[in-house]
């Protein structure tokens, strides 16, 4: 089992709801749905602020192409989609 951390967190009235609900659902505790919920959360956000770090990286090293030729190619592809699906 690995090794665990206490952490004590407040629940809007709504949300405490939900989740006596979910664990009731599921048959799981309470405890264990946070857990899982909070694990998943910083996960989620650990790969979002990376991603924004690389980007940030890429700015810095000058990887970047200016905005007018992002909305060009975006746009190109787009419209090479709508061909495709049409």
């Amino acid at each position: 089992m690995p090794a665990t951390e206490t952490l004590t967190v407040r629940l809007s009235t709504e949300a405490d709801a939900g989740l006596v609900k979910l664990a009731a659902t599921t048959r799981r505790p309470k405890t264990d749905l946070a857990a899982e919920a909070i694990e998943a959360y910083v996960v989620r956000e650990s790969e979002i602020v990376a991603g924004i770090e690389r980007g940030l990286d890429d700015m810095h090293a000058g990887r970047v192409i200016p905005h007018d030729e992002a909305m060009r190619r975006l746009r190109a592809t787009v419209e090479r989609a709508r061909q495709n699906n049409a």
